[in-house]
């Protein structure tokens, strides 16, 4: 009895502790809308210093972009705790100084949303906030909720008044719930600006992956987006990276979907990642167009419950939300997430390996088509914010094939043993959620868990200039990648045929775009091909003698041809053609196939690596 009552005493002092600590107590009205705003008001944790700033993010994690969220932030006010208000100085867009701060108790300012905005320098949807009275609200809680400077730290405590008849979807934690509002807790700002809630009639649905409860929560002004089809979009691709992990880090997690019935403001679609749940702006349209949208999105999304938030550098572990820091990391971040995303589902069962086949063949022609291949991916990372802004997109094309080309090296050294999804589980046990790597360590670390070669390799091909050897790499797994490439050949004019009815003879059906090779020869619509270099030509054997020509003569060689074409009289007339042979620039596609024979060691490491 003596030790029962002596835990009674410490829960009850434990419990009286936790209701007296300082926090952030908030309070987001959505029943009173006014010019398309709501006001925000919170009581603040006790302030020691004689002037202190009042901080709106500038960037927030994930984005990449400078969206200066302050913008829709007015009418700020502080108060003491008798409700005088205290002098404010509105230093920059995110930062307010409040002066005599030892008197502060709380402020309250009203906020404007993002999505039909008229300000400048939109917000990417994803990263935005909605208020539509009656109908939606979308509350990326950045956007709402600000903190004190150096008191990121304190726990936040959020109530959200809403209109009866909506439901709050979020993956924050929610201690009390009654049918007009919902009261949020976070244990610091970070995780607090980690959970988008959405206020909207119930269009949900969830389900279990691996131990985790998944919720879809979707907001679709005309219905036309169902849970339940998304959910079976989506749930087998989850059952393959739960696979792929062995264990999900996360017991919860949700997708939050927004549809536009009109073009968003930023002109874009896609998600925001979150440590527990990712937020969709997709458009509204026929849901079997958004099918692979949504699967590759959430694909994405979800494997972002690995990095950044099990494996994070100290820039994104301590986030700076007005100065912030970015890490050399992208290849990693959001590279390997890509890549993953995309392996998880061959391997285990949901795609095909001549569809995958495709979608690496496509990052490698939009990596070197649309971006700087020589630009080192750590200088691209670290400057993503500026200079390199340009070039961010690649991580979602060289920053996965940087995680297929060392995932295939890992295997290579290891015998097949050790890859990437053994490389990512090592570095999450190493540090995981509450511990952040030091930036310039992670590739000697990544290194010393594996193999000194691959300090090489991230030397090379991350922090160097030197091209992804793509042969070389998937020549090791059996797959022969041809680059594209550009050959000289003669030319036929460039004219396009058809097949005359009557007796099987090609026809030419457009000159538009004949190339001056034709415009020599003398082509004209409606002619009949008759003979092409002394060879009677029809429908058998026009392509075997157009291929032969190439090989039997050279830049410079007359040509001859013989076409029958409609005179003035209406009836078909025999004219010779000649012109003397050039040469074009033909360009073929890359290609991207397994080899006919492989050796064992390629089908083993093949196997290995894709299970196919």
């Amino acid at each position: 009895m003596k030790i029962k009552a002596v835990l009674l005493v410490i829960l009850m002092g434990l419990n009286t502790f936790l209701i007296a600590q300082e926090k952030y107590k908030i309070t987001i009205n959505l029943n009173e809308v006014v010019d398309d705003k709501v006001m925000v008001t919170c009581t603040l944790p006790k302030v020691t210093q004689d002037e202190i700033e009042f901080r709106i993010p500038k960037i927030v994690p994930g984005t990449y972009s400078i969206y200066d969220f302050g913008r829709f932030f007015s009418d700020f006010r502080a108060f003491n705790k008798i409700g005088e208000e205290l002098e404010t100085e509105l230093l920059t867009d995110n930062r307010i100084l409040i002066k005599n701060s030892t008197e502060l108790s709380s402020v309250s300012y009203w906020i404007e949303d993002t999505f039909d905005s008229d300000k400048d320098n939109f917000i990417f949807e994803p990263a935005g906030t909605n208020i539509e009275e009656g109908k939606n609200f979308v509350l990326n809680t950045f956007g709402f909720v600000g903190y004190l400077q150096d008191m990121k730290d304190y726990i936040f405590e959020v109530q959200v008044d809403y209109p009866n008849g909506m439901y709050g979807a979020s993956s924050l934690e929610k201690v009390s719930i009654n049918d007009s509002s919902d009261v949020f807790l976070a244990a610091n700002y970070f995780d607090l600006a980690d959970g988008p809630i959405m206020y909207a009639v119930p269009d949900t649905t969830t389900f279990e992956v691996g131990g985790a409860q998944i919720l879809i929560s979707i907001y679709s002004p005309n219905k036309v987006l169902d849970p339940v089809f998304v959910k079976e979009q989506i749930e087998p691709t989850l059952k393959a990276q739960y696979q792929y992990l062995g264990e999900l880090p996360v017991d919860r997690y949700a997708f939050i979907i927004y549809l536009f019935d009109s073009n968003p403001l930023s002109g874009k679609l896609g998600a925001l990642e979150h440590s527990y749940s990712s937020f969709f702006s997709l458009p509204e349209i026929n849901p079997f167009r958004l099918g692979q949208v949504i699967r590759d999105v959430a694909a994405h999304e979800f494997f972002h419950i690995l990095t950044p938030l099990n494996i994070h550098s100290e820039e994104i572990g301590d986030f700076d939300f007005i100065n912030p820091r970015m890490s050399k990391h992208l290849w990693m971040y959001e590279g390997v997430t890509e890549y993953a995303s995309g392996l998880a589902q061959v391997k285990y069962g949901e795609m095909s390996m001549a569809d995958y086949l495709d979608v690496i063949l496509g990052k490698i022609t939009q990596s070197r088509d649309k971006f700087d291949d020589s630009l080192p991916f750590t200088e691209m990372s670290l400057h993503c914010l500026d200079r390199t802004k340009s070039e961010y997109g690649n991580v979602y094309q060289k920053g996965a094939l940087i995680g297929l080309a060392l995932d295939i090296r890992l295997r290579e050294l290891s015998s097949g043993e050790y890859g990437i999804q053994d490389l990512m589980r090592d570095l999450a046990g190493k540090y995981g959620k509450a511990q952040s790597f030091k930036d310039e360590e992670l590739f000697d670390v990544i290194a010393s868990l594996t193999f000194p070669e691959i300090r090489t390799f991230f030397a090379n091909y991350v922090e160097g200039t030197s091209p992804l050897p793509y042969t070389d790499i998937l020549d090791k797994v059996g797959i022969r990648f041809e680059p594209e490439r550009t050959e000289s050949e003669l030319s036929l004019g460039h004219i396009s045929f058809s097949v005359n009815d009557i007796d099987n003879r090609l026809a030419i059906q457009s000159v538009e775009y004949m190339n001056a090779f034709g415009h020599q020869m003398g082509y004209q619509k409606g002619d009949i091909i008759y003979k092409f270099d002394d060879v009677e030509i029809d429908i058998e054997n026009y392509e075997e003698e157009f291929e032969a020509f190439t090989g039997r003569h050279q830049v410079g060689d007359e040509i001859l041809a013989v076409v029958l074409r409609v005179n003035e009289k209406g009836k078909l007339k025999k004219v010779k053609l000649k012109a003397e042979a050039i040469a074009v620039d033909k360009t073929t596609e890359a290609t991207l196939v397994p080899i006919e024979d492989p050796s064992e060691s390629q089908i083993a490491l093949r196997k290995a690596w894709i299970n196919k």
